[in-house]
């Protein structure tokens, strides 16, 4: 059984950690509400206009001269897993969750005879792959406070795998991140980066579909545009990380301090009965010693 003196040094040792648990909750609570609000900021005009480009795409014809952002390759053979998680841990389930799909999608991508690499946006990221896949990642980043990133940090990195792509290191990019749903639901989804996904002839619009035409024409926008969406995906992926971060934080913290204060109550009953069994043991050695005289 453990003494009174361990015992009281657990209680407060735990005590300590309850504080720190429930300071780390508050401090998520606080950076979630502006992280949600940058995060659903962001998803109306990141999807609009990835659905924007894949509607002009679509009308284009691929020819020598379009962009390599909308032609691709021409080959199906090396993917690329652009994984985005956060440099700090503490947050539940959240950055294992995205590791967790991005190995599942190069098991299946390998599976079916294809070559996997990885760019790693964030250090937790690299640390988990990198058990299984060290040899595949190809670069990896430190984005640092993800609530901080602004659309000049992002744009350097879609720049780097643009060049990438365009030098013909690997022929597909899917970006994988945490979608931000509710403060206890977060979704790692995977969306196609490069190429981009060409929508339907009909832009999947229902009721008769609108002649329009572009000035300039289509390929010219499409050159502006291919690279700047690439940019604003990976700027909505890591705004819809951050929200997704506090919250998974947030419900981590709130979890770990209950469950000090359980301890804490099991530990303090533990310490009154063996307290109470030291008196009782000591009453009766002075009554035995007493009856002895």
């Amino acid at each position: 059984m453990a003494s009174l003196k361990a015992l009281k040094i657990r209680i407060n040792s735990v005590k300590s950690t309850q504080k720190i648990t429930k300071a780390m909750k508050m401090v998520a609570a606080a950076k979630l509400r502006r992280a949600q609000d940058a995060a659903e900021a962001s998803r109306p005009y990141a999807e609009r206009l990835e659905s924007v480009v894949s509607s002009i795409a679509s009308k284009v014809t691929v020819g020598p001269q379009s962009p390599k952002l909308l032609a691709g390759s021409g080959k199906d053979d090396v993917h690329l897993l652009v994984v985005a998680t956060s440099d700090k841990g503490l947050a539940g389930a959240f950055n294992t969750n995205i590791v967790r799909l991005a190995r599942r999608k190069a098991e299946e991508l390998k599976a079916a005879g294809k070559t996997v690499k990885f760019y790693t946006i964030g250090k937790k990221g690299k640390d988990q792959l990198g058990r299984s896949f060290r040899s595949d990642i190809i670069h990896s980043i430190e984005p640092g406070d993800l609530g901080k990133l602004s659309f000049a940090d992002v744009q350097v990195w879609a720049e780097d795998l643009t060049a990438r792509f365009e030098a013909g290191e690997f022929d597909v990019a899917h970006l994988l991140f945490s979608k931000f749903v509710t403060v206890l639901t977060q979704e790692p989804t995977a969306i196609q980066l490069m190429p981009v996904s060409v929508a339907a002839p009909d832009g999947g619009a229902s009721g008769a579909s609108a002649s329009v035409e572009y000035e300039p024409d289509e390929e010219e926008i499409l050159a502006d545009l291919l690279p700047r969406n690439v940019a604003v995906q990976l700027l909505r992926a890591n705004r819809e990380n951050a929200a997704s971060e506090q919250g998974s934080k947030m419900t981590a913290m709130d979890n770990a301090t209950r469950n000090a204060g359980e301890m804490i109550n099991k530990l303090t009953i533990q310490y009154n009965r063996t307290r109470q069994a030291a008196i009782t043991t000591e009453l009766i050695e002075i009554i035995a010693g007493a009856e002895a005289l």
